[in-house]
C-alpha cells in the first residue's frame, strides 16, 4: 500500500490552514510552522492531515529525552484513520533519517484535544507508549526505533514531489550550516537512508 504521505516544507501555503488550526500554533497565519532546525514535514495529497518530525540537537533541549525526533504537530481533519497516519509518517521519517537511540517522542496536552478516556490513544494504537509527562503536565509518548514500522520511501519519488521539496531541503540545508544550529542541515550528514532520492541528499 502506498504511503499516504507527500513531503511538504516549512512554509508550504497549502498546509497553512492545517497549521493554524492546530492548539500549539504560536502565531496564526505566520508563514512558517515548524521550531528551527533539522525537520520532515508532510502533507496528504487532499491536504486533509500535515505531520512534523522535528529533530532538535540534544544540547538544545530542555526536554527529558534530548536527541530524539519530536513528532511536533499532527492534525487530521480527513483521510486515513489517524494511528495509520502516525505510522506512516514515522516510517517516512525512517526513510529519510536513521533513528536515533530515543526514538521518537510526542508531547500531548490532554486539555486540548478531545475528550478521551485515555489521551493519546491514536499514538497507543500505532504502537506508541505512555512514558511520562513533562513538568509542564503534557503527556508524553514514545516509540523507540526496534518499536518503528520500517523505512517507506514510497512517498519520496521524484515524481511524487508536488510541493518542490528538492529545492526546499537544498534551503533548509544551508539554512543550518549558516546558523546556530552548526552545520547540519536536513538532508545532509551521515544519518541520511543510502535509497533516498538524490536531490533529496544535498
Amino acid at each position: 500500500m502506498p504511503n499516504p504521505w507527500r513531503l511538504s516544507d516549512k512554509f508550504d501555503p497549502a498546509a497553512l490552514p492545517l497549521a493554524d488550526a492546530h492548539y500549539n500554533r504560536r502565531k496564526v497565519g505566520s508563514p512558517q510552522f515548524v521550531p528551527p532546525g533539522r525537520s520532515v514535514v508532510l502533507l496528504t495529497p487532499s491536504r486533509g492531515a500535515l505531520w512534523v518530525t522535528s529533530w532538535p540537537f540534544a544540547d538544545f533541549v530542555r526536554h527529558a529525552w534530548p536527541g530524539a525526533w519530536v513528532n511536533s504537530l499532527f492534525r487530521r481533519e480527513d483521510g486515513p484513520i489517524a494511528s495509520e497516519l502516525i505510522a506512516a509518517a514515522v516510517a517516512m521519517t525512517r526513510a529519510i533519517w536513521d533513528p536515533p537511540p530515543l526514538g521518537i517522542v510526542s508531547f500531548v496536552d490532554a486539555s486540548q484535544t478531545r475528550r478521551k478516556r485515555d489521551p493519546g490513544r491514536c499514538y497507543r494504537k500505532a504502537g506508541w507508549s505512555h512514558v511520562g509527562f513533562t513538568k509542564g503536565g503534557l503527556w508524553v509518548f514514545q516509540q523507540l526505533p526496534h518499536q518503528m514500522p520500517g523505512a517507506d520511501s514510497s512517498g519520496l519519488t521524484d515524481g511524487m514531489l508536488p510541493f518542490g521539496i528538492a529545492t526546499s531541503f537544498q534551503e533548509q540545508g544551508r539554512a543550518g550550516r549558516d546558523s546556530a544550529w552548526s552545520g547540519e542541515g536536513i538532508a545532509t550528514g551521515p544519518s541520511i537512508n543510502p535509497h533516498v532520492p538524490e536531490s533529496l541528499r544535498r
